[in-house]
C-alpha cells in the first residue's frame, strides 16, 4: 500500500522548497542550451517567424504532455510504497507475470544502466553551458572556459564526500532566485514581442513539420532537451512526496520555464543574430556577469542532484543483487537518502572531465545528451503499461490507449535522438551497455554461486540430529553465522566445527533478505526461530532503500527474547574462492568477469558494519 503523507503548511513549504532545489535542477537549467540547439548547430533550422513559433509550440506541448501529464499525472502514481525510479518500477512488475519477467527485468535494468551515462553528461553540459556565458561578455574569456569548467567540476565532485545535508537548505533559495530570474528575463522579452505567445496554438507545431520536413523532425532531438529532467521527478518522489513536487511544478517551475523559452523566442524574432546563445542575450550588459555566476550555481545544484541519483541507483542495484557490494557512506543521520559512494563519485568525475576535454563545447555535448534519457523514458512507459494492467487492474483497452498516446511522443523523441548517435550519442549507449553487462553478469553469477553452494549444503535438520547424537565441546559466548540460505547449514559453521572441534553455547544463523519494497515495516523486519541445541534461525528483511546494518539488527534481537552479549559475540563469514570452469552456467569470459567483480567487491565485514575485531572468515573453494 502506498505510504500516505499528510503535512502541515510549514512542512509542505519546506518539502516544496527542497523539491525545488533537488528535483527541478536538471530540467530547470535546460534553458541554457535547449532553444539554442534548435537554431544553432549542425541540424539547426533558419531563424524566422514560422520556425521560431513552431519550435516554441513543440517546447510548450512537450512540457505539458511529457512532464505535466505523463510523469506528474500518471507515472508518479506507480510508486513502490512511496519510492520512485525505474528500479522501483521494475520491482513492481517483477512479482507478476513470470513468463514476461526476463524481458521486463531486462528492460528495467537497461533503462537504469543508461542513467549512468546521463549522470556523466549532465554535469559536463550544464556547467560548461553556464561558464560559456563569459564568451558572450567578451571573446577574451574563450580560452578560459574549459579550465574554469573543469575547476568547477572538480570542486563539485570533491564536495560530494561532505554530503548534501549540510548545504541542502541553500539549494531551494538559490533555485528560487534562479527560476525568478528566468521568469523576469523572459517576461521582459515577451513584452517587446507579445506575438510570440501565439505559439501556444498547436497548429504552429504541425505547420513547422509540414514546412521543414525531415530537418524539422531532426530538431526534435534538440527540443527533447527541455524535458530531460522528467525521470528525476519520478526518481526523487520518495524524498519529497508527490504533492510538493506537483505544487512546485504547476505553481512556479512550469510558468518560469515557459516564460524564459518564450522570451528567448521573442528575442530571436527581433534579433536572429542572438541564436548562438539566446539565453545570455536576454540579459542586459550589467547583469551578464552576475547571471553567469547564478547560472553556474544552478548547474552545480542540478549536477549534484544527478550525482546523488547515481548514488541512490547504485545502492538499489546492490540491494537487489545487480551490483557488487560497494562502500556506502551515510552523510546524514536524519535522511537515509543522503549517501556518498566513493567509487561511483570518482568514476563520474573522470568521465565528466573526459567529456569536457573531448567535446570541448556544450553544443557538441548536446548531441550526446538526450539519447540515454529518451531511451529510459520509452522503457518507463512500457513498464507503466504492465503496472496499469497488473496493479491498477485497468482494462486492456484503457491501458493500451494511454500507453500508445505516450509512446507516440516518446518514440518520436527516441528516433530523433538516435539520429545523433554518430555525433556523440554513442557515448551514453556504450556506458549503458557496459553497465548492463556488469549488472546482469553479477546477478547471474550470484545465482550460479548459490546453486553451486546448494549442491553441497547439509540440511539444518540433519546437522542438528548429528550434533545431538555426537555432542561437540561447547564454549561460552554466541556465534553469529552469516548465511544466504535460511534452510541449510552454513559452510562456515561446518568448517569451524571440523577444524576447531567446538561450538558456541549459542549459535545464531543470520540471513538478510532484501525485499522488493523500499522499506520493510518494523514489525515484519525480524523473524526469530528457536531451534534445539542452542541454535536460532534469524531472518532480517530489509527494503532495497535500507542499510543492512547487522549490529543494529542484533541489538533489536535482544528486545525479542534473544539474549546476546556483544562482548562475547563472534561473527563468522564464509569467504568463497571462485574457480572458472566449463560447467554450464555462463560463458567462461563472463565467469572471469564475475570473479574479477567479486574480488573487488567491498568486504562483507565493512558492508554489514560488523566489528572487525570480532569477525572470523573461513574460506571455501567453489567451481562456477
Amino acid at each position: 500500500m502506498t505510504r500516505q503523507r499528510k503535512h502541515s503548511s510549514s512542512a509542505l513549504f519546506l518539502l516544496s522548497l527542497g523539491a525545488l532545489g533537488v528535483v527541478y535542477g536538471d530540467i530547470g537549467t535546460s534553458p541554457l542550451y535547449a532553444l539554442r540547439e534548435c537554431f544553432h548547430g549542425p541540424h539547426a533550422v533558419a531563424v524566422n517567424h514560422d520556425n521560431v513559433l513552431g519550435v516554441l509550440s513543440l517546447i510548450f506541448w512537450s512540457l505539458i504532455i511529457i512532464i505535466s501529464v505523463k510523469y506528474l499525472a500518471f507515472v508518479m502514481r506507480a510508486d513502490n510504497r512511496g519510492e520512485g525510479g525505474i528500479l522501483a518500477l521494475m520491482a513492481l512488475v517483477r512479482v507478476r507475470g513470470r513468463h514476461s519477467q526476463p524481458v521486463l527485468i531486462g528492460l528495467g535494468l537497461f533503462g537504469a544502466a543508461l542513467l549512468y551515462g546521463d549522470g556523466m553528461i549532465t554535469p559536463a553540459i550544464s556547467v560548461l553551458s553556464a561558464v560559456e556565458g563569459l564568451e558572450v561578455a567578451t571573446p577574451l574569456f574563450r580560452p578560459y572556459v574549459m579550465p574554469l569548467t573543469i575547476v568547477v567540476l572538480v570542486l563539485l565532485f570533491v564536495f560530494q564526500a561532505r554530503g548534501t545535508a549540510r548545504v541542502g537548505a541553500v539549494f531551494g533559495p538559490v533555485m528560487i532566485v534562479w527560476f525568478t530570474t528566468l521568469a523576469i528575463l523572459g517576461a521582459l522579452a515577451i513584452a517587446s514581442e507579445p506575438r510570440v505567445l501565439e505559439a501556444i496554438d498547436p497548429r504552429y507545431a504541425v505547420l513547422f513539420f509540414i514546412h521543414t520536413g525531415w530537418i524539422g523532425f531532426v530538431v526534435l532531438g534538440a527540443v527533447f532537451l527541455v524535458v530531460t529532467g522528467g525521470e528525476a521527478l519520478y526518481a526523487d518522489m520518495g524524498h519529497f512526496g508527490k504533492r510538493p513536487i506537483r505544487i512546485v511544478w504547476f505553481a512556479f517551475v512550469l510558468p518560469a520555464l515557459l516564460a524564459n523559452y518564450f522570451g528567448q523566442g521573442a528575442l530571436l524574432l527581433g534579433d536572429p543574430e542572438a541564436a548562438p546563445n539566446p539565453f545570455y542575450h536576454l540579459a542586459p550588459d550589467w547583469l551578464l556577469y552576475p547571471l553567469v555566476v547564478l547560472s553556474t550555481l544552478a548547474t552545480v545544484i542540478a549536477s549534484q542532484a544527478v550525482i546523488s541519483g547515481a548514488f541512490s541507483l547504485t545502492r538499489q542495484a546492490v540491494s537487489l543483487g545487480y551490483c557488487p557490494r560497494v562502500d556506502i557512506r551515510y552523510t546524514s543521520p536524519e535522511e537515509i537518502g543522503q549517501i556518498y559512494i566513493p567509487q561511483v563519485n570518482w568514476a563520474l568525475l573522470v568521465s565528466t572531465i573526459g567529456l569536457v576535454l573531448g567535446f570541448k563545447t556544450s553544443s557538441s555535448l548536446a548531441a550526446a545528451y538526450g539519447v540515454a534519457v529518451t531511451t529510459t523514458m520509452v522503457i518507463t512507459t512500457l513498464l507503466l503499461f504492465m503496472v496499469a494492467r497488473w496493479r491498477w487492474q485497468w482494462s486492456l483497452a484503457t491501458a493500451l490507449t494511454i500507453t500508445m498516446a505516450f509512446l507516440v511522443f516518446d518514440l518520436a523523441f527516441f528516433v530523433a535522438n538516435m539520429l545523433k548517435i554518430a555525433q556523440g550519442g554513442w557515448f551514453p549507449l556504450v556506458v549503458g551497455g557496459v553497465a548492463y553487462l556488469l549488472m546482469t553478469t553479477w546477478n547471474r553469477g550470484r545465482a550460479i554461486l548459490a546453486e553451486r553452494l546448494r549442491e553441497s549444503i547439509l540440511p539444518m535438520d540433519d546437522f542438528l540430529e548429528t550434533i545431538a547424537a555426537n555432542p561437540p565441546t561447547r564454549v561460552k559466548g554466541t556465534a553469529v553465522f552469516m548465511t544466504t540460505d535460511p534452510s541449510g547449514t552454513p559452510q562456515a559453521l561446518l568448517h569451524n566445527l571440523k577444524h576447531n572441534r567446538v561450538l558456541h553455547e549459542q549459535v545464531v544463523l543470520f540471513t538478510i533478505a532484501t525485499e522488493e519494497i523500499p522499506h520493510v515495516p518494523d514489525n515484519l523486519a525480524l523473524q526469530v526461530q528457536r531451534r534445539e541445541s542452542g541454535f536460532f534461525r534469524v531472518i532480517a528483511r530489509c527494503g532495497f532503500m535500507e542499510e543492512p546494518n547487522v549490529p543494529r539488527l542484533i541489538k533489536r534481537l535482544q528486545t525479542m527474547g534473544l539474549e546476546l552479549d556483544e562482548a562475547n559475540t563472534t561473527f563468522f563469514l564464509g569467504r568463497e574462492t571462485l574457480l572458472v570452469t566449463s560447467r554450464p552456467g555462463m560463458a567462461e569470459w563472463r565467469e572471469q568477469l564475475f570473479v574479477l567483480m567479486a574480488r573487488n567487491a567491498l568486504r562483507a565485514t565493512a558492508f554489514f558494519r560488523l566489528p572487525p575485531d570480532r569477525v572470523v572468515e573461513l574460506g571455501v573453494q567453489v567451481e562456477l
